[in-house]
């Protein structure tokens, strides 16, 4: 059965087990990281192990429906912040957002290089990403709250690197990420800085770069 064969019922029951799967697999790669199994997954979701595999056939795809969500999510707290009047609060609160809600999820960085983000929809929904950063960023450079040559790759960029940068700490140390933002934002402000060694950079194929 498929969602334009079910019934009104029937599809009510499909998003709602859907919703819980997503909710249960984030829970179990949050805390375990990629070796969280499927068998786990469905039991924490309360479901039949065989409803995981009608709604995501490969651990691939699980994964993938967990970064669009992720990346929707990052896209929607940067399109809010568009409208603030102080561009520089709304450029840390939106890194600060995106940072925590990696923070929060062991699995992300298990999972850039992977097939995962060869998924179209993935690949797309970073491209979105990227764009609403370039917006918020492009009103920050405009008001000179950030150095000129700053724009909105370079900060979905750094989402990821401060969340590394901070990993081997966060079992001890869960806020130490913020440390690092400091830093990042200092290197963002207009005071004196340094001419930077490198162009710009366009939107991140990640599939390339680390599995290429």
């Amino acid at each position: 059965m498929n969602e334009t064969t079910a019934t009104p019922g029937q599809r009510a029951d499909m998003v709602r087990n859907r919703r819980l799967l997503l909710d249960a697999a984030t829970e179990a790669f949050a805390e375990h990281g990629l070796e969280a199994s499927m068998g786990e997954i469905a039991q924490r979701a309360g479901l039949a192990k065989g409803t995981v595999f009608r709604h995501f056939p490969t651990k691939e795809d699980l994964l993938s429906a967990i970064m669009l969500r992720l990346l929707d999510q990052l896209t929607r707290t940067a399109d809010r912040l568009c409208e603030a009047d102080d561009t520089a609060a709304a450029l840390r609160e939106f890194m600060a957002d995106g940072i925590e809600a990696l923070a929060a999820d062991r699995a992300f960085c298990e999972v850039i290089g992977r097939p995962s983000l060869q998924h179209s929809e993935v690949r797309d929904a970073i491209a979105d990403l990227c764009v609403a950063a370039e917006v918020l960023t492009a009103r920050a450079r405009e008001q000179g709250a950030i150095r000129g040559d700053i724009n909105g790759t370079d900060v979905v960029l750094l989402l990821g690197g401060i969340h590394q940068t901070a990993a081997p700490l966060l079992a001890t140390q869960p806020q130490a990420w913020r440390r690092y933002l400091e830093l990042a934002l200092d290197g963002l402000r207009t005071t004196s800085p340094s001419a930077l060694p490198h162009q710009p950079p366009l939107r991140p194929d990640l599939t390339t770069s680390v599995t290429g």
